[in-house]
């Protein structure tokens, strides 16, 4: 492999690491706040021992995705110098602005959401995470900007090879960011919803029955079956845009080599980028044009129309399968969970059948995988671009040896493995022992 294919592995494998985590504790900060406010107003023991068995979660979530976006910070310096140096200017402020106005807010009230339950009020207690929920929104906010930016550039000027700013509206809040951050916050939300569902679905097999169990299921169930809905429709604007912006990654995509109108939806393809044609299609007619034009007749570009400038076809071809099947499975389970729940609702001590707490556990990282293949859709359908248009990525690393990345990459591999197996058994590890702590009920200090 090139230094840079090996450069973008090793980018690839941490940021891959590092996004499932803040896809958690992103909305788990919101549904905790939650928990609490339902327990300031109804005074019920449950909400407050699902916070506390959730808050646990919360914080293990956070520490890995502190820790490995430090490590992925420090790759723009050693591996990509050309992206600062041609778009620092942008990209350093947004990062900044991350840092300041997320990262300390988080970091500043994370301690008295996490240790102060029995040192202050219920009122600052729930301040304090109302705090850190914002502060992780405001981070992903931050990111995301940025992001979207790198795809659909706005309101700058290239003065010497450098990019300099000229509207930060147009920069921040550029054609795709609205997509981007609406697909990407309800991701985390499903991601969340799902994970909720899973380790109290565990929890029930493993026969602890209590109230919080039960209460934290039935929200896993409906807050994923509520968000499904609004994922499908946020993913089909997002693609409208993308079509706009990003013809090229659509038409990867959908694995259309020439330009026509009613394209047919492959359900099933062999994408051949050496004689650029698929083998083995399986298609309804015309209805790839009708979901990304709302047009049976609606014209989609081909890859042919670029000039071989358009990124790998296989990549995004199988990943956005994967992002849609595993939605639509989502989407099936959840509505099923949901409706089982809705029979049960003048019994809510009934826990549920066999079956479906079986599937749930089964999909409790299903968020994970979803995100994972939408993000390699995303960010592979950009290439050979760093910054659409803008910035190559080829032009962007660094004269790095190659055996210092594959060592490098390899160690990351091996820790990150490591970390992930260490992160997963301890979920279920708490879950476990969950039942054999009795939370306490916090009225916090008198005076306050």
């Amino acid at each position: 492999m090139s230094v840079v294919d090996l450069a973008r592995i090793q980018f690839a494998a941490n940021i891959s690491f590092h996004i499932l985590f803040p896809t958690i504790s992103l909305s788990l900060a919101w549904v905790l706040l939650y928990f609490r406010i339902r327990y300031l107003r109804s005074g019920a023991l449950e909400w407050l021992q699902a916070y506390q068995f959730w808050v646990k979660v919360f914080a293990l979530t956070f520490a890995l995705g502190v820790v490995s976006g430090i490590t992925m910070s420090f790759q723009f310096g050693t591996n990509w110098p050309g992206y600062m140096e041609t778009v620092g200017n942008i990209a350093g402020p947004l990062l900044a602005y991350e840092i300041l106005t997320a990262f300390f807010l988080e970091a500043t009230f994370l301690g008295i959401m996490l240790f102060g339950m029995h040192r202050v009020s219920n009122t600052v207690h729930t301040i304090a995470t109302l705090l850190v929920a914002v502060g992780t929104s405001l981070s992903a906010f931050w990111i995301l900007a940025l992001n979207s930016w790198m795809h659909t550039p706005a309101g700058y000027e290239i003065r010497n090879g450098v990019a300099f700013a000229t509207n930060w509206s147009q920069i921040i809040f550029n054609p795709s960011m609205p997509y981007r951050t609406s697909h990407m916050l309800l991701a985390s939300c499903l991601t969340t919803a799902f994970l909720i569902a899973g380790i109290s679905a565990y929890r029930q097999l493993r026969g602890d029955h209590g109230k919080d169990v039960l209460l934290t299921f039935r929200c896993g169930v409906v807050l994923a079956a509520v968000i499904i809905p609004l994922q499908i429709i946020a993913g089909d604007l997002h693609g409208l845009n993308t079509l706009r912006h990003q013809p090229a990654k659509i038409a990867a995509m959908e694995g259309v080599w020439e330009t026509d109108r009613e394209v047919p939806l492959l359900l099933f393809a062999l994408p051949d980028e050496k004689n650029r044609t698929n083998h083995y299609e399986i298609g309804i007619p015309a209805l790839a044009s009708l979901i990304l034009t709302h047009k049976t007749d609606g014209e989609i570009r081909g890859l042919n129309d670029f000039n071989d400038i358009h990124p790998p076809v296989k990549p995004l071809f199988f990943g956005f399968r994967l992002m849609v099947g595993i939605g639509l499975l989502m989407l099936l389970v959840s509505w099923y969970a949901a409706l089982t729940v809705w029979k049960s609702r003048d019994d809510s001590t009934r826990p549920a059948g066999k079956f479906l707490l079986h599937t749930l556990v089964a999909m409790t990282f299903s968020g994970w995988v979803a995100t994972l293949a939408g993000w390699y859709v995303t960010e592979i359908g950009r290439q050979p671009w760093l910054v659409e248009g803008v910035l190559r990525t080829r032009d962007a690393a660094a004269p790095v040896a190659s055996g210092d990345l594959r060592m490098t990459l390899t160690l990351y591999l091996v820790l990150y493995a490591f970390l992930l197996a260490s992160y997963i058994s301890t979920l279920f590890y708490m879950a476990r022992r969950a039942h054999t702590t009795s939370p306490v009920a916090s009225t916090g200090p008198r005076y306050a």
